[in-house]
């Protein structure tokens, strides 16, 4: 009820506040026998982290995870795998001045609204400093699906502010602080200087990928593989919209151009991103996010206070100009948690299944090269 747990099979609880102690998840359901370390887990958190360049927050966190549960000798057990990200740079008292003040764009007077009361240390349990779980989770899902499957999440920035970004190659991402799939982003760069210096934010454009998608996965009606994915998405810090293939395209394709012809070889295109009613097709699934602007901004904003008095707000402290910069690995983790999820739900309930199908193929191979088949 709560909202703090994400999947059923591949259950994610996550706790934690941005200036509190530590932040961490529990895993329930990962299945045994998977060699996991937290150097696993750490390349995934260390492309998210702060501080990793001038174009995002200066806070300094090493987001160093630690495995406190369900991995013995090397191997999860089946047990809860509980991780803990120590909060080592807290700065609490950027946020005094705004205690009792709503900031506009953030979740200030949702929160206070709702429970009567609210941390407003950075945010406290609404911070996107708490997207860090989310990301170690998906990294333990990455590692199953890719060992399973050959599963493969990429993501990349496609739009930042109203720079388009063109893509180049995958090569170009790890390459620079925007994710951005292309060689040069100098004028990137500038742009968010300027953005910077103005005292202002901008929002992005992520796409994320997926690959080696096996067919089936998702359900016909309310638990749909897209519609799973769209609830994911949504739940990421200031995400306002999400895109399934063609996405709002659609609205301006014909039917002769958007429906993906199926040819003996595979899909001629892929306007459906990947998902035929709510189920995989077995092409890559292909989502893209919208990040709204930071609301967390030095220039001076009109709201209330606790009080409903109006005041004047201006955020201080460390902050990103741009949080979508950051937001290419979270995508990909939750992504990575809703097929793991999907993996798991399909092979519960249509195993056999598939194990059918696999033993019908394997008798047909067998008769097709037995000497009774060859002589017939």
């Amino acid at each position: 009820m709560s909202g703090n747990t994400f999947g059923t099979l591949f259950a994610v609880t996550n706790f934690g506040e941005s200036h509190g102690p530590a932040i961490g998840c529990v895993i329930d359901g990962c299945p045994p026998g998977m060699a996991l370390s937290e150097a696993d887990i750490q390349g995934d958190l260390d492309r998210r982290r702060p501080g990793t360049s001038r174009h995002v927050t200066q806070r300094q966190e090493a987001d160093a995870v630690q495995i406190l549960s369900g991995v013995y000798q090397g191997k999860t057990t089946g047990t809860p795998i509980a991780l803990l990200i120590q909060n080592t740079d807290q700065r609490s008292k950027d946020y005094g001045q705004i205690a009792e003040q709503f900031r506009p764009g953030h979740a200030d007077f949702t929160y206070f609204k709702k429970y009567g009361i609210r941390d407003p240390r950075g945010g406290g349990r609404s911070s996107a400093r708490l997207t860090a779980p989310m990301v170690a989770a998906g990294a333990v899902a990455k590692k199953w699906l890719a060992e399973k499957y050959g599963m493969v999440f990429r993501g990349c920035m496609t739009q930042i502010g109203d720079i388009g970004i063109p893509f180049e190659s995958w090569e170009h991402v790890p390459a620079n602080p925007f994710f951005a799939p292309m060689a040069d982003v100098s004028a990137l760069e500038n742009y968010m200087d300027r953005l910077r210096k103005a005292g202002d934010s901008c929002g992005a454009r992520i796409r994320v990928t997926a690959t080696n998608v096996p067919v089936g996965l998702g359900e016909p009606l309310f638990d749909k593989l897209d519609a799973e994915i769209a609830y994911a998405m949504m739940g990421i810090n200031a995400v306002k919209a999400v895109e399934i293939g063609a996405g709002f395209d659609s609205v301006t394709q014909r039917g002769t151009t958007h429906g993906d012809s199926i040819t003996p070889t595979g899909f001629a295109s892929n306007n459906a991103g990947g998902i035929l009613g709510g189920i995989s097709s077995g092409q890559d699934l292909e989502v893209s996010i919208a990040v709204k602007p930071t609301s967390s901004i030095i220039s001076p904003r009109q709201s209330i206070d606790i009080h409903n008095n109006p005041v004047e707000v201006v955020t201080k402290g460390r902050h990103d100009p741009c949080v979508g910069i950051r937001a290419t690995p979270i995508a990909e983790a939750m992504l990575a948690l809703v097929v793991m999820e999907h993996v798991l739900r399909n092979r519960a309930q249509c195993g056999d299944v598939h194990e059918r199908e696999a033993n019908m193929a394997a008798a047909e191979r067998t008769e097709a090269t037995s000497p009774q088949a060859s002589f017939l």
